[in-house]
């Protein structure tokens, strides 16, 4: 009786803005000039600073970091212990697994003040695995996957499975992940219904004409 008394009380300490359901636990920290979006889930120790957009319907998890100005889609997911430090954009739907890291300096060294930000683009549906290490200045592609523990050092294209220290391209994933398989007519067909078409310019999402 005595955890479950404790567990209401911190709940009762915080937020819960009616106007638009945002959630935002007792122990996070989010700036007044913080724009979040409705439905949004914002958890213990979390950081979202100054002039930072956050969409609708995300997920916030525990030790999350959001540095100055970071715009974050509609629907993400970041897990524990992620910090998206500034230069990084993430698009909707995009997936951020527990402690993966990003950077945004590529020659860092602790007595230079003013480095050169490089940025790094996180397309819609994206998925980033566990410890992986995005190193800035790349772009990850539509619904692409990024393995857990990967090192990605390059651009990696849509719907693409990359995984690996450094990452390298082990073939292709549909929206919904499954690792996609082409017939002689470049065509795949995933569990959940969706058909995707290989070419030289890679893959795209393909409907009858």
């Amino acid at each position: 009786m005595k955890v479950k008394k404790l567990v209401d009380q911190n709940f009762i300490l915080s937020k819960l803005n009616k106007r638009n359901n945002v959630f935002i636990h007792h122990t996070a920290e989010v700036s007044e000039n913080a724009t979040v979006g409705k439905d949004t889930r914002i958890w213990n120790n979390a950081q979202i600073r100054e002039n930072c957009q956050v969409g609708r319907e995300c997920v916030i998890s525990k030790d999350v970091y959001i540095d100055i100005g970071v715009c974050i889609g509609n629907r993400c997911k970041i897990q524990n212990g992620v910090s998206v430090y500034r230069g990084v954009t993430l698009e909707d739907d995009v997936f951020l697994g527990p402690h993966m890291t990003f950077t945004n300096d590529l020659f860092p060294r602790a007595f230079v003040a003013d480095f050169e930000l490089h940025t790094t683009l996180v397309r819609k549906g994206c998925s980033v695995g566990a410890h992986a290490t995005i190193v800035c200045g790349v772009e990850l592609g539509e619904y692409s996957m990024i393995g857990a523990g990967s090192v990605v050092t390059r651009n990696v294209p849509p719907f693409s499975l990359f995984y690996g220290n450094p990452a390298k391209f082990h073939g292709y994933v549909g929206c919904n992940g499954e690792k996609l398989s082409f017939d002689d007519n470049g065509i795949a067909l995933t569990a959940d219904g969706k058909k995707y078409k290989l070419s030289e310019a890679g893959v795209v999402l393909y409907e009858n004409e």
